[in-house]
């Protein structure tokens, strides 16, 4: 329609056209200079409005030009079409999808497809890390990946673009990585015709020149013989491990930690899982372990010391009427922190279902950030790699954390009889700023009562 429009004018034809076509000239002014810009409305029921599109001068009606304007409601409708990429005729653009709120960027990870691979609509092509997750960026079509865009280790934001996908391509046609095969050999055939002036003049300079005398050591016998650099290794670090050391250095910058310690004996405890597993994992699908325990010890340790559940803001104390127990899960990533909510209303099984949950989603990396955030106190096992006793360090913006260890028979005095027992150290850092000793003993005691008799679960005593 644009093009009829601009021919019947350019050939000197009326304004009844223009009226016919729905297009309004409206003067800016009414006095004549060389260039008088007018405004044209066009009132199409599928485009919207295009501002500024010619200028009039004087004798003509429109002094044409070229369509330079940018349908935006067009525009617009792409984009929602194509949160994540961008078409181009035959080619899909593969741009990385929002992160989070608090995420701007993140690095490539890797990349799962090579060019000449085919892929299908929303399967994984790259992955990206972040300060938290790794996010896996997929295929918004089907198609045949054709050019990559970005390296792996390259920063990237929301919106970058990282490959290309051909729809019609076929990935036995692609050959792009052979193509660059050949490259590397061309240059072989020059080597070798030079091979023979290469070996001459070295033979030349042997004549001439004397042997090398080999240099005299210059390190003194008093300075320290380090390895050769050639057998250490420099690798990067993850986004996920710089995010953790950031914010361990940043607790222990801004904590006045302290760790408080007791033992407990673990024979009850063990004995009722003994006795109830299979019972546990008949009823519930799932296999009843001593984490639940400690969670369910630690929920009633909350409510009777509420002061452990509460954090400093600015000046000022936040009391949390609600108990979000974090699980310190280590993966070969890095550390990560699920966050079980409302640990305070969950029993046994939904506890047991809620860490088995997480364990699959952590060792999978797709943990997601929601998942992690928050919490109001974590709870590290590191007993399950055979620590002992350990100081653990507490966990932004939280106020303390529970160091469970591992189990160790030791000879112990029960009415008066030394008799071994499966007994756990255990600790408790805190905020000495918030939390003072008492209540932190009180705390670890109240665990250590739970732990050893759980029938104080059932009696609220």
């Amino acid at each position: 329609m644009f093009g009829v429009v601009r021919r019947r004018v350019a050939s000197g034809g009326t304004s009844s056209l223009l009226g016919q076509s729905g297009l309004k000239i409206r003067s800016g002014t009414a006095r004549v200079s060389s260039v008088v810009e007018k405004e044209v409305a066009f009132s199409s029921g599928g485009c919207g409005n295009i501002r500024n599109f010619c200028h009039t001068t004087p004798g003509r009606w429109i002094n044409s030009k070229p369509i330079r304007d940018i349908f935006y409601q067009e525009a617009s409708i792409q984009t929602q079409r194509h949160s994540f990429s961008s078409e181009s005729g035959d080619s899909v653009d593969v741009v990385v999808p929002p992160l989070a709120e608090s995420i701007e960027d993140g690095t490539l990870a890797k990349f799962l497809k090579r060019v000449g691979d085919r892929v299908n609509i929303d399967e994984p092509i790259a992955q990206i890390e972040t300060d938290k997750v790794t996010i896996d960026v997929t295929s918004p079509e089907s198609g045949v990946i054709v050019k990559l865009l970005a390296n792996e280790g390259d920063t990237v934001e929301p919106g970058h673009k990282i490959a290309i996908i051909s729809r019609s391509a076929d990935a036995t046609t692609h050959v792009a990585p052979s193509e660059t095969a050949p490259e590397k050999p061309a240059p072989k055939p020059t080597q070798n015709v030079s091979e023979p002036e290469e070996k001459k003049a070295p033979k030349v300079e042997t004549t001439k020149t004397e042997k090398p005398k080999a240099p005299a050591p210059q390190s003194s016998p008093s300075e320290p013989q380090l390895p050769p650099k050639e057998r250490e290794r420099r690798v990067p670090m993850t986004r996920l491990r710089k995010r953790v050391a950031t914010r361990l250095k940043d607790s222990q910058n801004t904590f006045a930690m302290l760790t408080t310690f007791n033992e407990v004996d673990m024979t009850n405890l063990m004995k009722l899982r003994a006795d109830y597993k299979d019972a546990f994992v008949e009823k519930h699908g799932v296999k009843l372990g001593l984490m639940s325990g400690f969670i369910k010890a630690a929920v009633n340790a909350l409510q009777n010391q509420p002061i452990i559940n509460a954090v400093i803001d600015g000046d000022d104390i936040i009391y949390r009427d609600y108990i979000d127990i974090s699980i310190a899960v280590g993966t070969p990533k890095g550390l990560v922190v699920p966050v079980i909510r409302n640990a305070d209303t969950m029993n046994f099984a939904d506890i047991e279902k809620q860490i088995n949950a997480f364990a699959k989603k952590a060792n999978a990396g797709t943990l997601s950030i929601d998942e992690m955030a928050g919490g109001t106190l974590t709870i590290s096992n590191g007993g399950v790699y055979g620590s002992l006793l350990s100081t653990p360090i507490i966990n932004p913006p939280q106020s303390a954390i529970l160091g469970m260890h591992s189990i160790v028979s030791r000879p112990m005095v029960v009415g008066g009889n030394v008799v071994p027992r499966p007994m756990m150290y255990t600790a408790l850092t805190y905020d000495h700023r918030i939390i003072d000793g008492r209540e932190a003993v009180f705390f670890l005691r109240r665990i250590k009562d739970i732990v050893e008799d759980p029938r104080r679960l059932l009696l609220d005593i």
